[in-house]
């Protein structure tokens, strides 16, 4: 591990260095499970899982405990009621870099646990505005960034979680029909723990002019992870993730995004760059990358997506 002087705020780990804190903790995982849940453009192996995720499990786990024994010396404080709190992890990141695949690997990795946690996990895309929403507010070509989300019903989200409130509802995202699907949910019913993955999970956002006390997204996250990479890498992985979508799922003729896959390929190229560096690169770059200083956890990718660096943030 290599420690920078002064007010650096983070350890920084060599991959080899972060594998060792894995300690005995057994793989529980196979190259199996690691195929079925990475993400269509993440080449994760079995062995980076094994490396990064593994340790970061058990880091986790050491957290989590901690945490509900602060709980419950606060209920014992308080004389509250010792109703579970779910600790919650906020997974944050560019568009492309593998949000998903983390949170699936470490939501199978925190299950086996031998406690056998419930772990759920949610995307922020379902708090995006509906497409007639960010159509009436002039927000189509801006979805994604912050306010394409309705960020009241988020933080409403998060705070009966973190309430113990049974049976939360959590608004249903199609990537498919590139919209929100209207009357559709998901029940999150008071989990051990919950995995949070979105692009913009740990902004801030503005504080009022006025002191009043205001809530935020990353108020609620007991632990963030941020993953980070060039944006030369990013721009690729976004790309190659176009093009194996312009062949898979923008076939189907019912997918929002079928009419690319009918274009020249030259027309489709264009478009997808057009994308990437009038929507997602300036978001990336206002928005997104200026949290990861906020992370708790900062995984840096190298351009075979391989995770090179580990940050954590000292306590």
């Amino acid at each position: 591990m290599s420690r920078k002087a002064g007010l650096e705020p983070y350890h920084y780990f060599t991959k080899a260095e972060w594998s060792r804190l894995r300690a005995d903790e057994p793989m529980t995982l196979d190259a199996a499970d690691i195929e079925r849940l990475r993400a269509l453009n993440d080449p994760i192996s079995f062995s980076e899982a094994e490396e990064i995720y593994l340790p970061l499990s058990r880091l986790i786990s050491l957290y989590v405990e901690a945490t509900q024994q602060l709980h419950n010396a606060s209920t014992r404080f308080l004389g509250a009621d010792g109703r579970k709190v779910p600790y919650i992890i906020g997974v944050a990141g560019s568009v492309a870099v593998g949000k998903s695949t983390t949170s699936r690997i470490l939501q199978a990795l925190l299950r086996r646990w031998p406690s056998s946690p419930t772990v759920d996990l949610v995307t922020t895309d379902g708090f995006l505005y509906p497409n007639a929403v960010l159509d009436t507010l002039k927000l189509a070509d801006r979805k994604g960034f912050p306010e394409s989300y309705d960020r009241a019903r988020l933080i409403r989200f998060l705070s009966d979680i973190k309430s113990g409130k049974p049976r939360v509802g959590v608004p249903v995202y199609s990537h498919h029909f590139y919209d929100v699907i209207e009357g559709e949910e998901i029940i999150i019913d008071r989990p051990d723990i919950l995995i949070v993955e979105g692009l913009n999970i740990l902004q801030p956002g503005e504080m009022p002019k006025s002191g009043k006390p205001i809530l935020f997204a990353s108020d609620f996250l007991d632990f963030s992870i941020f993953i980070d990479a060039t944006e030369a890498d990013l721009t690729e992985w976004f790309m190659e993730r176009f093009r194996r979508l312009r062949e898979t799922a923008f076939t189907d003729e019912h997918s929002f995004f079928h009419r690319f896959s009918q274009m020249s390929a030259d027309e489709a190229e264009g478009f997808g760059l057009w994308a990437w560096r009038e929507i997602n690169l300036p978001n990336l770059r206002d928005n997104i990358q200026p949290t990861r200083s906020r992370a708790d956890l900062v995984l840096t990718k190298d351009s075979t997506h391989a995770i090179a660096k580990v940050a954590l943030r000292r306590i």
